[in-house]
This record gives structure tokens, sequence and C-alpha cells, in this order.
């Protein structure tokens, strides 16, 4: 894979620039709470960070996994991480991680779609506390309507995972999951105020007795917002949002070895949008995820889970009419095998999706049997897994990966891997006036290389990837379906090509993280570049504590990038810088302020669309310890 050095070297000044004089600001303030107490631990708040290594993730094979052992490239996101950031929505923490970029047509509460490492949104399976969410009409996850206030944890795996998630796990998996009670009773509310009108309030409880354990949360978000649109066809009103969501997570250990336990989140949300001079549109989108999990240790060795999920993303809008409705169940039974060195796993699943989107009325189903093998002993990782999806429309896909690790000196280890993955035609892609029935499903093969450092609170690592689509899903010329205005066909292919490099590393009193990303995401029929995703991109940032605050800066830096398939339409990069602070102003009281693009940055991330420019936010949130 040749990645032009010549490019870096040009890029990578101008990225630094605007970060150079915010580090400066907090190196300086470093310095001053050092001279202020020399002798005084200093504990860093670490916005966006590697998982530690004793830490457990569970989404590279969908069991737990320390990362020691780990061969996939993976970010997670704690709950310190997320409310500190004080995004308004899920996209926006998610565009802080490595290998993703995100595009939004307007404000929060518009469709929002996620690209990690350059691939399509569709092509991130999205899951729930397990449950897998998903759109039949669009394709993808309502990034949107996914409430940040009530997640207590996020899991980014990059790379495909088709051998272990069936479909859709194309460009990698996004797991959510909330809060899980602890002994005790753990109560919090909050509050906060922002720019455009916004409002925010959460309230919750969580904690656990005996053999339950258990945690509620309800939010409210409301903004008045800004105009969506940059055309003078546009309706100029403020186009806003209302979300109410909540959540509960119900466990009942039923004895030494069996549990059983019960998640649900809804969502409810309106905002915002313009289509002609004079209507004031609105999106109307509701969602739930709903999932209960058996799981038993028969033996030290063997365990099982058994779950049953269902999931829905329901869209409407006015007063223009229009609605979709897709609904998701699924039912996974899985085996884990443990002997000492070695992993053995073999997983059933059943998938059915519904959508109702006039006039249709359609339902599928997926049935798979997966399996697969780890060994990690003496340095060596070994991760091996295949799976088979049969389809009610299509027939049956087959998926498989192949991964290495080795750590050949303390710190350091090298990893590689090979996978593929698939994704089946949307309902709508088949069934609406614009569908063939005779799609194909659009497939992956791709093969990475990793190389990482970790001590302590410093890190380093570095992926080069590459990931091939065959049978693309474009929207063509008319010809197959009814439409006389165009088809969805199969006739496209892409390579999403690339290296990121992340890394965090401490000096004195200051944590400094970041991670560049110079990727080429491409149709190879044409060369061109994909829409809405650049060549290069970035983020920066530091921390520290002076005199009780937590303090920290970060820069997100963007190349050019095009609004259109023929790369015509261009939308010029960006560089944004945020400020953000929190303290305890009580015993249990905890203060966040947020400055978000403070130099008032012009830019779009969809053409003729608008971004926020300076906004501020400041929360009080009341948590007894």
């Amino acid at each position: 894979m040749k990645i032009r050095t010549s490019r870096a070297r040009l890029v990578a000044p101008l990225f630094l620039r605007p970060a150079l004089g915010a580090f400066a600001v907090v190196t300086a303030c470093a310095a001053h709470a050092q001279q202020a107490d020399a002798s005084a631990p200093v504990q860093l708040a670490q916005n966006l960070r590697a998982p530690s290594l004793a830490e457990t993730v569970v989404t590279a094979t969908r069991t737990p996994q320390p990362l020691s052992d780990l061969v996939a490239d993976v970010t997670v996101l704690d709950r310190e991480t997320i409310e500190t950031s004080g995004a308004t929505g899920l996209a926006d923490v998610l565009a802080r991680v490595p290998g993703i970029e995100i595009s939004r047509n307007g404000g929060p509460g518009t469709t929002t779609s996620v690209f990690l490492r350059g691939a399509e949104s569709r092509f991130t399976a999205v899951y729930i506390d397990g449950v897998r969410m998903d759109s039949q009409s669009t394709g993808g996850a309502a990034w949107e309507s996914i409430p940040l206030a009530l997640i207590d944890r996020i899991e980014v795996l990059r790379g495909p995972a088709g051998a272990v998630y069936g479909s859709d796990a194309m460009g990698g998996v996004v797991q959510i999951f909330t809060k899980r009670g602890e002994r005790g009773i753990a109560p919090y509310v909050g509050v906060g105020i922002g720019s455009h009108g916004t409002y925010k309030a959460e309230a919750g409880v969580s904690g656990a007795s005996g053999t339950i354990d258990y945690a509620f949360g309800i939010a409210r978000e409301q903004s008045k917002g800004f105009n969506a649109r940059t055309t003078a066809t546009a309706n100029p009103d403020r186009d806003g949002y209302e979300s109410t969501s909540a959540n509960a997570r119900v466990g009942l250990q039923i004895n030494a070895t069996h549990r059983l336990e019960g998640t649900l989140l809804v969502n409810d949300m309106e905002s915002g949008y313009d289509t002609s001079p004079v209507n004031d549109d609105r999106n109307l989108h509701k969602l739930h995820a709903l999932g209960l999990n058996w799981q038993a240790q028969w033996t030290t060795a063997y365990k099982t889970r058994l779950q049953i999920t269902d999931s829905r993303d329901k869209y409407e809008t006015k007063p223009s009419i229009y609605l979709s409705d897709t609904h998701l169940r699924g039912y996974l039974f899985q085996n884990e095998w443990r002997q000492g060195a070695h992993l053995l796993t073999a997983a059933l699943e059943r998938r059915e999706d519904n959508l109702e989107n006039a006039p249709i009325d359609r339902t599928r189903s997926q049935d798979a049997i997966a399996l697969g093998y780890g060994y990690s002993a003496g340095g060596h990782t070994l991760q091996a897994n295949v799976r088979h999806d049969s389809d009610s429309e299509f027939g049956g896909k087959g998926t498989g990966s192949l991964a290495y690790g080795y750590a050949f000196a303390p710190r350091w280890r090298a990893t590689a891997s090979v996978g593929t993955a698939f994704r089946a035609p949307t309902l709508y892609h088949r069934f609406s006036e614009y569908g063939t029935g005779s799609l194909n499903p659009e497939s992956s093969r791709n093969v990475e290389v990793g190389l990482r450092w970790a001590e302590g609170s410093s890190s380093f690592s570095a992926t080069a990837y590459r990931n091939r689509v065959q049978d693309l899903i474009t929207f063509g010329a008319p010809g197959p379906c009814p439409s006389t205005f165009g088809c969805y066909t199969n006739t496209a292919r892409a390579e999403y090509k690339g290296v990121t490099l992340a890394g965090s590393y401490r000096v004195g009193a200051v944590q400094l993280r970041g991670s560049m990303d110079f990727q080429r995401p491409r149709d190879l029929d044409t060369g061109k570049q994909l829409r809405r995703r650049a060549t290069r991109h970035a983020t920066f940032g530091a921390d520290t504590q002076v005199a009780g605050w937590t303090v920290g800066t970060e820069v997100q830096a963007s190349g050019r990038r095009f609004d259109n398939d023929a790369n015509t339409l261009t939308l010029g990069g960006y560089t944004l810088v945020n400020l953000y602070a929190s303290t305890r102003i009580a015993r249990d009281f905890t203060l966040v302020a947020r400055i978000d693009n403070l130099v008032d940055k012009h830019y779009e991330t969809a053409r003729t669309y608008a971004t926020p420019g300076r906004v501020a936010y400041v929360g009080v949130k009341w948590a007894p310890q």
C-alpha cells in the first residue's frame, strides 16, 4: 500500500498550526499547576482514549476479552469521556474517534451519516445493549435519534466483522451500553443550558441489593436551533429539535452461575428541516431497543448466552406525508468453551426484518451459524472465525476472518488480519418503486496490519488497511424497476484504503492525545473520491488540572471533500478548536463548561446545509458520592 509521504509532510503542519496555540495555553496552565504543588498527584481526564491493558472489551469477538489478547483495532469511550465532551449528539462524540468522519444535513436531529474508515454509513453495525439497530429503508442506524445522555460506554471496532456479526459489519461495529447497577444506591440529576436556546435535563438512579441490580434514566433535550439551509429558496426559520428518552436495565442473579437481564431504551425526537421557502418541515423519529438475556455458566469451562431482542426505527415527516417503519427481531444462542489458552465459540442466530413504507409491507429473515477459535499464550494471539448466513430472499452467504498478533517485545505488539463481510440489500432497495428484486448483497474483502505500543498512560498505534467492496448498491439509470427516474443497481465497486495513526503521551502534567487518518475512499470504476469523505482528517487534544479544574482543548481538522460522485461540488476543508473545563463545585456537584468552534469557523459537511458557529454549553450534575 502506498501512502504518499509528501502529502503527509504538507498536511501535518496545516492541522497542527491551530492546535499549537491551544496546546500552549494548556501547557502553560500545567506549568502553573506544578509550581503550585509539585508533589500533588495529577488526575488527568482523557477525553478520548484507547482502553487500558487491563480493560475488558466485548465487541471484537462478541465475548469478553482483555486488551492484552485483542488483535482488533478498538477504541473505548467511557461515561466520563462522554460527559466531559459536552457534545450534543452521539455522532459528535464519535467524530473525535480515530477513523471516523460525520456529515449532517443541518443541526442536531437531522439526518446524520457516520463514515468508519471511509465506508458508507450503512456499513457500520450498531448495537444498543446487544440489540441490533437498523433501517430497512435507508440502511444503517439512525444516529441522530440515539440519545447520548443515557449512554454509559461505547466500543468502536474498526474493520469488517462479518464473520462475527453477519450482515452490515463491512466497515466496523459500534456497541453502545447503558449503565448497569452496582451495590448501593446512586441517584443523579443534571441540567444544562447552551447556545441556540439549548436546554438539557436528566435524572436517574442505579443500584443493587441482594440478587437484583437496576439502572433507570430519563433525559429531555430541546433547542431552538438555527436555520438548517444556506440557500435563498429555503425557509429561513430556526430549525430546532426536541428529544425525550428513557432507559431501564434490570438484572437478576438467580444463583452463582445463572443471570437474567432485561434492557430497554426508547427515544422520541422531533426536529426541523427545510425543503421549501414556506413549509416548516418536521422530522418525527421514534426508536426503541428491547433485550432479554439469560447467561449460564454450566461448568468452569463452558457457558452459554440466550438473547431475544426487538428494535424499531420509525421515521415520518410533516406536513408532507412520508412514513418508514422498520421492525427487527433477533434471537441469539451463543456457546463459549475455554480451556487454558484456547477459546471455542459457536452461535446460532436468527434475524427477522420488517419494513412498512407504503406500498411496501415486507418481511425477510436471516438464519446463521457462526464458529470461532481463539488462542493466546506466550505473546502469540490467534483469532479465526467463520459464519454462514441464509437469507430468505437471496440465499446463502459465507464470511470468514483470520487475525494474528505477536507481542515481540515488552509493550510492543504487531497484528495482521484478513476478513470478508457483506451487507444484504434493504427491503426498500428491493421492493420500492426504485427497487430491483435481483440485487445481490454488497460484499467486501479486507486486509490490514497494525503496530501498537503502550506504557502507562502513553500509547501509540499505526494501522494500515485496504477494504475492497464489490456489488456496491448505487442509484442508477431507469431500466430494471418501475420508476422512470432511476433504479438501484449493483454496478459499482469501491476501495477504502488508508493509514490511521493514534497516540497519547504525558508531558509533565499534561496529557496529549491525537489521531491522523490518511485515506483514499474511491470509486474503483471512475477513480473519483467518494462523496462527503476527506482524504485526510485528524483530531488533537490536551488536558490537565489547574486549581481543582480539569481544563482541556481539542482540535478537529478535515481536508477537502466533494458533495457529488463527479467530484465537481467541493466542500472546503476546515479546522475547529474546542475548549472544555470541569470541576467539583461542592461535594456532590460537578460543573461542566464547553465552547465549540471557538474561532467561529464557517464550514459544511453537506452542501447547502448549515453547521453551528461558535456555541457554548454549561451544565451542573448532582451525584452523591
